[in-house]
């Protein structure tokens, strides 16, 4: 469905204004009174620093109604009448389901869901809503028992292997800084709904407009939470604590999963299934491939995380502007000169005022990830700087990224005696172990030592960053200094394997069963892995439909 609108672009607000200064600025554009009752929506708000200190936010709006002496009048006549240069018709797209809500779901039609990450979520979440009553599964628990366990190996390094950072209600995402800007095509109008649906669940309206959209692990955690309850109240059911153990399939088509909990094992019956399992379910992608699913190794990216003072960062991006500004932000790239071969180095999951985080999930295992709350008040700002590695590098067999994952790790724990370790970016060059820190005071959760990250990662991933951080510094000023904090190992970006799928997203294998999200290698963040859920709740309900 589409939505006819007024489309004004470039509208240039200081920073100290906020959005109701826009309607002004809207009367004025389009030549309308002060009688003219106006519905208008901002589409989109960016932060232009070109000319810092004077920094400035850019607006586009979309105006859908205007009525004067009570009477709607025409979009077309009003742009036309108005003159204004920086309006133009346009059209938003509304999402619709493709599926009316259903009645009667018989037991074993009830479809199910693996996994209760993003992915998970909104394709349980769209069935939900179809009537079909989804069975979700999620190894490890809810967010509210999850973040107590998070916690707890935060501060004594007790780890619960299934539920951890990497595990349990949210997935990856709860414990991230729950960025939802995404580079994925839309034509349909799924990622604005997805962005609705977390307002409606709890975020602020600003992720709808705002250019690099963010929740804040702390405000995540509580929409997870408020969207689990409304499936649950729809006639779903979601059940923690209770991992895959087994597909079952007659005749090339799933009719069965067998999962495990606390009291043992058990069977259940079904025709239809969505793997949302995320990338680190390791012993999951080794029994799929024990039942010869059809998967492929597939590249990733690993390497350090970085941290350097935020008020350092916020200079870079806005001098001396007079506005109190949110922490900033950036992204970088380089492409080596001097490795084994031109290599991609660049910044991922970049967190402003916030915390590198253990991210272990496995036993004798290190890995790190970045972490910001909603305030991103921290008084660091870190990001991962990472390195394009593929099946050339660590073996063409399906499950060797995954391997070569676990060998970092395990070189990560080795070097940190199972805490994260630590090492100045001046000693990383130098390959020596850090003794001490200089002006940057590392903000971890979890316990952490001095260490030598060279021990942890090949040569051509560390040459690389060295390389890559010193290149970044022509962009960031003092990007490379000396005492910049380094941690490792960064290892889970995306994942290792794709599990493939064919045009209806159903497995090339076994017939009633789709791959979906981060985990099965088609996507890469929070909003992306939503917007597979919702596909893949689609092609699930009109098979049900048509089923029906």
């Amino acid at each position: 469905m589409e939505k006819k609108c007024i489309k004004i672009s470039n509208i240039k607000i200081s920073p100290d204004k906020d959005t109701t200064f826009l309607e002004g600025i809207i009367r004025k554009e389009l030549r309308l009174g002060k009688d003219a009752q106006i519905d208008y929506e901002i589409a989109k708000r960016s932060l232009d620093c070109r000319h810092k200190p004077q920094v400035m936010h850019i607006y586009s709006v979309e105006v859908y109604k205007v009525v004067r002496s009570g009477r709607e009048e025409k979009l077309e006549n009003i742009i036309k009448k108005s003159g204004c240069k920086n309006a133009v018709m346009s059209k938003r797209v509304i999402y619709k389901f493709p599926v009316n809500a259903t009645e009667n779901v018989n037991e074993d039609e009830r479809p199910v869901v693996i996994g209760f990450g993003p992915a998970g979520i909104f394709c349980a979440l769209e069935l939900a809503k179809a009537g079909l009553r989804p069975v979700v599964y999620e190894r490890g628990q809810d967010v509210d028992t999850r973040t107590k366990k998070v916690a707890q190996f935060w501060e004594t390094g007790e780890l619960d292997t299934e539920c951890n950072v990497q595990f349990g209600e949210g997935g990856a995402g709860t414990f991230s800084d729950g960025k939802l800007n995404t580079q994925i095509s839309d034509t349909f109008g799924r990622i604005r709904y997805v962005l609705q649906s977390f307002v409606k669940f709890g975020a602020s309206e600003e992720i709808l407009y705002a250019n690099k959209p963010h929740i804040g692990t702390d405000v995540l955690a509580v929409v997870i939470k408020n969207i689990r309850q409304h499936i649950t109240a729809l006639g779903g059911e979601v059940n923690f604590g209770s991992c895959l153990k087994k597909i079952e399939i007659k005749d090339g088509k799933v009719c069965g999963v067998v999962i495990a909990d606390k009291d043992g094992e058990y069977a259940r019956k079904c025709s239809k299934v969505c793997l949302a399992i995320g990338h680190s379910s390791r012993d999951t992608f080794e029994y799929l491939h024990s039942e010869n699913i059809d998967m492929e190794p597939k590249p990733f990216a690993v390497g350090v995380r970085i941290e350097h003072p935020q008020e350092m960062i916020n200079y870079n991006a806005y001098a001396d502007a007079a506005y109190e500004l949110p922490a900033a932000d950036y992204k970088v790239t380089y492409k080596t000169k001097n490795t084994d071969k031109e290599r991609g180095v660049y910044s991922f999951c970049m967190c402003p005022g916030g915390y590198v985080v253990n991210a272990s999930s496995e036993n004798g295992r290190t890995c790190v990830n970045g972490m910001s709350y909603s305030g991103r008040d921290s008084r660091n700002a870190n990001s991962a700087i990472i390195v394009t590695v593929g099946p050339d590098d660590f073996g063409h067999g399906v499950l060797d990224g995954i391997k070569f994952q676990r060998q970092l790790e395990a070189n990560a724990y080795a070097e940190g005696n199972g805490k994260v370790p630590v090492q100045l970016f001046g000693d990383f060059e130098k390959n020596i172990t850090t003794t001490e820190l200089g002006e940057v005071e590392p903000c971890i959760k979890g316990e952490y030592t001095f260490a030598n990250l060279r021990n942890v990662l090949p040569s051509y991933v560390t040459d690389s960053v060295v390389e890559g951080v010193h290149g970044f510094s022509r962009f960031i000023h003092d990007f490379d200094r000396k005492d910049a904090v380094l941690s490792g190992v960064e290892s889970r970006t995306s994942s290792p394997v794709r599990i493939i799928r064919n045009d209806e997203l159903v497995s090339t294998s076994v017939s009633g069963l789709y791959p979906c999200g981060e985990g099965a290698g088609y996507a890469g963040g929070i909003t992306s892995a939503a917007v597979d859920g919702v596909k893949v709740a689609e092609y699930m309900a009109v098979t049900a439909a048509c089923m029906g």
